[in-house]
């Protein structure tokens, strides 16, 4: 593979001290992720997946290996605003109106009234919520609530957005559209996405690769390449749909994958 990964991750180990001692959530992650690609991380509850992404978004130190995105450090990632986040809480501002939520990155690094409008009109129309762009968050349903945090963390044009199951609270059939809508504004705007979920669907639908990641300490057991032939409804009725859920089942449950076609396989670790 050649030029900047988007994210690239080398020996990554992470501990945390406790009352009760150390906790070794992660141990001998390695990981390159793609500059344009959808990658999903999975694994049991408390394997690390969330503080991995933390890790990739200097929310948390490692306390050993390194995180680069876009070819830099973490921490200057961050700095420089190279990513968006989103998590499962939306977490707008009850106060502000739907485009001043959107506005808020931008207001705060500075950006002019006029431009920020237009940043964030242009943000609403591409998530479906023009027509909402006045309205208080508490006026919208959870799925509304949670486009307007996308378009609040793609305000600033970042690279990379990383998102912490940010569906996991909708129920299926709201869950399902926003993957939809999600993958819609991901193909507009060719932002690579990392994205945490505990559904094995979400991640087959979604991904370009699901990163399957065994309990504490987490480490990536395989990384699972998805090659759908569309990723639109009908995809969830494809053969390779079903093949790509059985090959990150049987990873979770640490048997090989026996009968995948290619593309649906991965990589061992």
């Amino acid at each position: 593979m050649t030029g900047t990964a988007a994210v690239e991750i080398r020996g990554l180990e992470q501990r945390f001290e406790t009352r009760r001692g150390s906790v070794h959530a992660l141990t001998g992650i390695d990981l390159r992720i793609e500059a344009g690609s959808f990658v999903s991380l999975i694994g049991p509850s408390g394997c690390g997946k969330s503080t991995l992404l933390r890790c990739i978004a200097d929310l948390v130190t490692p306390t050993g290996g390194e995180v680069l995105v876009g070819g830099v450090s973490a921490r200057r990632a961050r700095e420089e605003h190279h990513y968006g986040i989103a998590f499962q809480a939306a977490g707008l501002l009850d106060w502000r109106t739907v485009q001043r939520n959107v506005e808020l990155p931008l207001e705060l690094h500075g950006v002019g009234k006029r431009d920020r409008a237009a940043r964030a009109a242009h943000l609403l129309e591409m998530v479906g919520l023009a027509d909402f762009a006045r309205m208080r968050p508490a006026e919208l349903s959870g799925g509304m609530q949670q486009r307007v945090a996308i378009a609040r963390a793609l305000a600033e044009e970042p690279p990379l957005l990383l998102m912490d199951e940010p569906f996991g609270a909708l129920d299926e059939m709201t869950r399902e559209r926003m993957q939809a809508e999600l993958l819609a504004i991901r193909e507009r705007t060719g932002t690579t996405v990392v994205f945490v979920t505990h559904s094995i669907a979400e991640a087959v639908f979604c991904s370009t690769q699901v990163v399957v990641m065994s309990a504490r300490p987490g480490r990536i057991v395989r990384v699972v390449d998805v090659d759908l032939p569309t990723r639109d409804e009908d995809a969830r009725e494809h053969p390779s749909f079903f093949a790509g859920i059985t090959a990150v089942r049987e990873a979770l449950r640490g048997r090989p994958v026996r009968g995948v076609p290619a593309g649906l396989g991965g990589d061992d670790r």
